[in-house]
């Protein structure tokens, strides 16, 4: 989880941009919490965007690179610092999987100074499922997610209510975002029926 939240946090700065930065974290076996610097909500495509980004990272399934490096000559490599952190003459410097597109082709896809525990490959992580995105403070929004175990029983979960969902509805699973759309709009429209029905019967009944 927490070599996920590395990737979750360039993935954030790819599509929202570069004044993402980290403000706080918690990592669990199976879930982990990010908080960043974003002034707005993020939107429903941009989540989908940044969790594509990270997934593909960890398909990849490559080498979690581990260096110490002399400060000054790993900030020349890219390598992200926490704000306020401070940090001696030697760094431990954590890098991981590979960028496929724009300037970072062929270069480390992420690379920040770290000194915590993370996975062997980026394919440990299994799969990151972000479940929640929501304002901590002004200018600071939370990334919840799951990984691996977590993620994978999460997504069984919400498969099993759509087979629910289906079942009750009498539909396949795949139609059953049509099918309640469908039931909204009949209800909708019995609705004003009804309500015509009532205007009628108080003009009625006034006669």
């Amino acid at each position: 989880s927490h070599s996920a939240t590395h990737l979750l946090h360039e993935a954030l700065r790819q599509v929202l941009g570069p004044h993402v930065a980290q403000k706080g974290s918690l990592v669990a076996p199976d879930r982990l919490r990010f908080d960043f610097s974003h002034p707005k909500p993020i939107g429903a495509d941009e989540l989908a965007a940044v969790e594509a980004i990270a997934n593909a990272v960890i398909r990849q399934n490559a080498p979690v690179e581990t260096r110490l490096m002399d400060r000054e000559e790993a900030m020349r490599t890219g390598a992200m610092a926490l704000f306020g952190e401070k940090y001696g003459d030697e760094v431990r410097v954590v890098s991981m999987g590979r960028a496929t597109a724009g300037e970072k082709a062929g270069a480390s896809y992420s690379i920040e100074l770290c000194g915590g525990t993370h996975a062997g490959r980026t394919g440990d992580i299994g799969l990151v499922r972000v479940v929640a995105e929501a304002a901590v403070s002004a200018g600071v929004r939370r990334l919840e997610a799951l990984t691996g175990e977590g993620a994978r029983a999460y997504l069984a979960a919400q498969d099993e209510r759509m087979r629910a969902a289906a079942l009750l509805l009498k539909t396949r699973p795949e139609d059953v975002v049509e099918r309640v759309r469908s039931l909204v709009e009949e209800r909708r429209a019995l609705e004003r029926q009804l309500g015509d029905a009532r205007r009628q019967a108080a003009i009625g009944g006034g006669a």
